[in-house]
């Protein structure tokens, strides 16, 4: 059901319920085979789609966050992960540990965009695929980068530090005091920072459960939505009713956001 909400939701926002059915729900167990390497120090990856699947020029990608040992991106992401790579459209991320955003992590990110760009044939606007804690990432590389971003899509992705993980947990990221966090907030916050992409057109779509508990729904995808709606940038929030911060297989297998990513990826 979509429809127009005033005050908090500003943008447009479809409610579905948590039973809604997805294309295929055959279950995917196993993510397909990435490539690892050193990069400044740190793990990357990519996963390319066969040979036979790709096209002439630079290889359309998805940058997926966060990606922490060897469980992110997982299992639950099989799923529309074979999506993308029967379109033709490679996987890509970076290790940057437990950064929430600031700005070491944001910088081991442009690492990785410099080199899949610059010496992998990696095209130079990928969709961002944040999941969870993954929004402080590639938000906050993204609103640096709004020209190098294809679109971004999100599930239940943090979007406010506040919100998670607290500015008292996130300062040592950032080399500060809590206090010298809030006084920063605003040059480091997501919801805080969204106009160069507005500015830029930068297409949006987010899934969030309005039971979510980790990540509230209102603080995060809400806030974010409303604030960008605001500055006229295109965003869908996708609000599932009676679902919170879990591994329900409707994230992962969602028929819409794995459309948006493909659309957007190809679109360049």
């Amino acid at each position: 059901m979509r429809r127009c909400i005033t005050g908090l939701f500003l943008a447009s926002l479809i409610l579905t319920r948590s039973t809604l059915k997805t294309e295929a729900q055959e279950p995917h167990s196993t993510i397909p085979p990435r490539k690892t390497f050193e990069l400044a120090g740190r793990r990357a990856f990519v996963i390319l789609p066969p040979a036979e699947k790709q096209k002439d020029g630079p290889l359309p990608w998805v940058w997926y966050a966060p990606t922490l040992g060897k469980n992110l991106p997982g299992r639950q992401e099989a799923w529309m992960f074979t999506r993308f790579l029967d379109r033709g459209i490679a996987i890509a991320g970076i290790d940057v540990g437990e950064s929430y955003g600031s700005p070491e992590g944001r910088a081991g990110y442009q690492t990785l965009y410099e080199e899949l760009t610059k010496h992998r044939g990696f095209g130079p606007k990928p969709v961002l695929l944040a999941r969870s804690r993954g929004g402080l990432m590639l938000y906050n590389w993204a609103v640096e980068h709004p020209e190098s971003v294809g679109g971004i899509a999100g599930i239940y992705p943090v979007c406010n530090l506040t919100s998670y993980p607290g500015l008292k947990r996130a300062a040592s990221a950032y080399e500060m005091t809590a206090d010298e966090l809030q006084e920063q907030l605003t040059a480091h916050n997501p919801i805080d920072r969204l106009a160069p992409l507005a500015k830029n057109k930068v297409s949006i779509y987010h899934l969030h459960g309005d039971m979510d508990k980790v990540v509230p729904l209102a603080q995060n995808s809400g806030e974010l939505a409303a604030r960008y709606k605001a500055l006229g940038g295109p965003i869908e929030l996708e609000v599932i009713a009676g679902q919170g911060h879990n591994l329900w297989q409707g994230w992962f297998q969602s028929v819409a956001l794995t459309q948006f990513v493909i659309e957007e990826a190809l679109s360049e």
